[in-house]
């Protein structure tokens, strides 16, 4: 198991208790200094961590463990300002350098039972984002979410799943050969996850989170197509409104020829008639062009400002 000490007793704080949710570790922990102060000196912590290191410091498990305090934590877009909504532990498998340069990254989501047609088409689209040189974001689903990582394999490009279940225990059941192709050409595997849900509705809700990081780890999010809410798989609309808050630009696959009365494409729709700002956009035939020379400079580290006009780094 890879991970740095730090890691290690973030984990424990998380394990132990003393922090149980991501709102509560950036309220209560800033900063290293405020961690060490808040968390380090409990003695229910000293127990957890060095149990936990102690079984996975000898441990020749692939998986890793990076926190918020690491170097190499993935940079959070200034625009999350929920503090429930930034991560602050991820447990991963393979290159976890694909979340080094958010700008290079594209969410490409969509419903479980997509028709043959909507599947060729969004074949087309991720040939073109991978020839592009675009890394593929998606959360490893049925249907539209395993087309795109599939294409981008395939064509010996990178792609990142993020996962809603144990990193260890790739859901569904069925992808977790393909979740073993995905690591050992190259790509990433994501989970905020070291457990089993508790209860059905921690299960569900696991879901919803794994769509706001699909959106907060990528510079453009793609709907290749969702039933609108309540007719159906809608569960595109979570990462949708998550890219909406944060700033991600947002497009959705549409031809009003063949798609307008199609229920398959009825979140599509709501979508691109919405009248708000940094509305979503039909992805047309130069869309592809226009998200490759995209650059979002709020996923961008180095252009950060502080307060005091100051370049902000990371933790």
């Amino acid at each position: 198991m890879k991970f740095s000490d730090i890691a290690i007793k973030v984990w424990a704080a998380k394990e132990s208790g003393l922090i149980r949710t991501n709102a509560e570790f950036w309220s209560k922990c800033p900063n290293r200094r405020e961690f060490d102060e808040k968390i380090c000196k409990d003695p229910e912590f000293s127990m957890v961590y060095e149990r936990l290191y102690d079984t996975h410091s000898d441990n020749d498990s692939d998986i890793g463990i990076i926190c918020a305090f690491d170097e190499d934590f993935p940079y959070i877009n200034p625009k999350v300002k929920n503090k429930g909504d930034k991560p602050f532990l991820i447990f991963y498998r393979g290159d976890l350098s694909l979340l080094s340069d958010l700008n290079k990254n594209v969410a490409v989501i969509g419903l479980t039972n997509p028709e043959e047609e909507i599947q060729k088409r969004e074949r087309e689209i991720v040939k073109r984002l991978v020839n592009n040189e675009l890394i593929i974001v998606s959360g490893l689903a049925e249907g539209c979410d395993s087309i795109a990582h599939k294409v981008a394999v395939d064509m010996g490009g990178k792609t990142i799943a993020i996962l809603p279940s144990n990193i260890s225990k790739v859901y569904p059941a069925g992808h977790r050969e393909f979740a073993e192709e995905i690591v050992g050409k190259g790509g990433l595997l994501i989970s905020e996850y070291y457990k089993e849900p508790a209860t059905r509705n921690e299960s569900l809700k696991r879901f919803i989170e794994r769509d706001r990081l699909q959106a907060m780890f990528s510079k453009a999010i793609i709907l290749i197509s969702s039933y609108r809410k309540g007719e159906g798989d809608s569960g595109s609309r979570h990462a949708m409104e998550s890219a909406k808050k944060y700033g991600i630009d947002r497009f959705a696959m549409f031809n009003q020829k063949t798609d307008s009365e199609n229920p398959q494409f009825g979140l599509n729709r709501d979508y691109l008639s919405e009248n708000v700002e940094n509305r979503t956009k039909v992805l047309m035939t130069g869309s592809i062009n226009d998200i490759t020379s995209l650059y979002n400079p709020d996923l961008d580290s180095s252009n950060t400002l502080s307060g005091d006009g100051q370049i902000s780094f990371k933790i």
